[in-house]
């Protein structure tokens, strides 16, 4: 497997895991668990690297409720 498809494959988990979390009944304690040690096992500089002065919370103001 390259990183290319163990990148993709490990965000898959995340997402099942983050849709598992909000299912009625769901073991708090296994996504406690799993969330961070899947996070944790992304490779490192897979991905390029943000531009220099990115700011993610600088975005367009959507409209909210109430707009």
């Amino acid at each position: 497997m390259d990183a290319h498809e163990d990148f993709e494959r490990t965000v898959q988990l995340l997402g099942a895991l983050a849709l598992y979390a909000h299912l009625p009944g769901t073991d708090e304690e296994f996504v406690a668990v799993m969330a961070p040690a899947l996070a944790a096992s992304l490779a490192c500089g897979f991905l390029p690297p943000l531009p220099p002065g990115y700011d993610p919370t600088d975005r367009p103001d959507y409209p909210r409720q109430g707009w």
